[in-house]
């Protein structure tokens, strides 16, 4: 299994979301989230005054899927959340060792 960890644009939100929900994902978890990469923030304009935004406003959307899931997950991510304009986000995937579903008591893939 994977974990699938997406730092996108907050106005890509609902494309990623389509795009998992035609891949069949029904589960997803979506935090606000604040950060930077390479851009270093940016400047804007507030009544007259311009002043710095070090940390800029993104969505982080994690995605638990089964190995033979995984790339096209990451596909359809990378399709949805692309702009092609500077602060498009990063992809991370990472090895989930165990998923545990608390109703039932599923484990492993199952539980997904």
């Amino acid at each position: 299994m994977k974990l699938i960890t997406a730092v996108i644009k907050p106005h890509k939100l609902d494309d990623v979301r389509d795009a998992l929900g035609d891949l069949g994902i029904t589960g997803m978890t979506v935090t606000e989230v604040r950060g930077f990469g390479r851009q270093k923030g940016h400047t804007e304009i507030y009544r007259g005054a311009e002043y710095m935004v070090d940390f800029i406003a993104k969505m982080r959307v994690e995605v638990a899927v089964r190995d033979e899931d995984a790339e096209r997950v990451v596909e359809a991510i990378a399709n949805a959340a692309n702009s092609g304009k500077i602060g498009d986000g990063k992809i991370f995937v990472s090895p989930l060792e165990q998923v545990v579903r608390i109703r039932t008591g599923e484990t492993g893939s199952d539980a997904l």
